[in-house]
């Protein structure tokens, strides 16, 4: 397909998202954090944290960075997780981000 003489490919969401997370530590970084504002929804913050720990270079790896067996990890970062504050700092610092906290507006 052209539009405006230039070539168009199709990019499935995900693979924009896994993109954009492993290019863009700023971009990774607010995806936390609204993920982490979702106080309705808690399983939102761990989907998120799974999702760049995939972009990050996988599971596995980030497992490995984090000192954390690589089954626990999916656990922890499933729908249904309830990991440690430890494990979720372990994650987020292997993936080059950290948990924050700041006042609520």
């Amino acid at each position: 397909m052209k539009a405006n003489n230039r070539d168009i490919t199709s990019v499935s969401h995900d693979d924009y998202m896994l993109r954009k997370l492993r290019e863009n530590p700023k971009f990774a970084a607010e995806y936390l954090k609204v993920a982490l504002e979702d106080t309705e929804e808690p399983a939102v913050l761990l989907i998120a944290l799974r999702r760049i720990a995939e972009a990050r270079g996988g599971i596995a790896k980030v497992a490995k960075a984090a000192g954390i067996e690589r089954e626990s990890l999916y656990r922890a970062l499933s729908a249904k997780g309830n990991p440690r504050l430890s494990t979720l700092v372990a994650v987020t610092k292997a993936v080059g981000l950290k948990l924050t906290v700041e006042p609520a507006s």
